[in-house]
């Protein structure tokens, strides 16, 4: 089963688009060790989402001993349940095949987030793992991405350029995008500029995206191959020894509007 379709399948099961970010903070967390308050997380929302998304800088932070529970947290998600590494990597070809290495095979993600900058050769490395997704940053959710990523060349903007050449290079379908809820009106064109393909779509909760625009624009055709991503709103609902609970409440509360707006698409 290849990424798309383990994807789709679990996303129709628990009636969900909605991924968790798996980013473990110290300074927010209710005093519980790292895997501890994941596999907490875990068990309290794995009915509820489609996917799970660990931020490596939130283990990398950690030393020897965030590496370990992120492995030991890798291996706790239900198999069903597919996993995105969060990394944003981009380099070199012979570096890429390194990261495209030890994401894939080494931890096992079934998907991971690249940065196009230096172009497709540090990108084909990623790609030729054809049964894994590969998420090319397109307008991401942060405010200095208009930066560069609207920047105009040649009557389109740079965002627009990326989410055309990604749509040239998904030859093995295992292509999406990475586009900010915080930006609806883009968000909306690039799934007009890429009707097929996946949109990950971070930005909702702390960042201020619009959830509703975010299920209107975002998904394809079928409603389908969007994933609503949320961290923080989530999975620091409460500091204290009830954050499990309540990240559930927040979790199937975010799952349910989700819901909502795409019956009413």
């Amino acid at each position: 089963m290849n990424f798309l379709e383990k994807l789709l399948q679990a996303a129709r099961t628990n009636r969900s688009l909605l991924c968790i970010g798996l980013d473990p903070d110290p300074e927010l967390m209710p005093g519980v060790e790292v895997l501890q308050f994941n596999r907490a997380i875990v068990d309290a929302t794995s009915d509820l989402v489609c996917a799970y998304k660990p931020n490596l800088a939130f283990y990398e932070a950690l030393g020897i001993e965030g590496i370990r529970a992120l492995e030991k947290t890798i291996a706790y998600i239900p198999e069903a349940i597919p996993i995105i590494g969060d990394a944003k990597r981009g380099d070199v070809g012979s570096t890429a095949r390194a990261y495209a290495r030890a994401l894939f095979e080494t931890f096992g993600f079934d998907a991971a987030t690249v940065n196009p900058y230096l172009g497709y050769d540090s990108l084909e490395p990623f790609i030729e793992y054809k049964q894994k997704g590969v998420f090319i940053l397109c307008r991401t959710s942060n405010k200095g991405s208009a930066d560069f990523q609207n920047l105009v060349i040649s009557e389109s903007r740079l965002f627009e350029i990326v989410a055309q050449r990604a749509r040239e290079w998904n030859k093995y379908g295992n292509l999406g995008l990475v586009v900010g809820a915080t930006y609806p009106q883009e968000l909306r064109r690039v799934r007009q500029l890429c009707p097929e393909m996946l949109l990950l779509i971070p930005g909702i909760g702390a960042q201020g995206g619009d959830l509703a625009n975010a299920v209107r624009y975002g998904v394809d055709a079928r409603g389908e191959k969007a994933i609503i991503s949320s961290s923080r709103q989530v999975i620091y609902a409460s500091s204290g020894k009830d954050f499990a609970m309540a990240a559930r409440g927040a979790a199937l509360k975010l799952r349910d509007e989700i819901n909502l707006y795409l019956d009413s698409h």
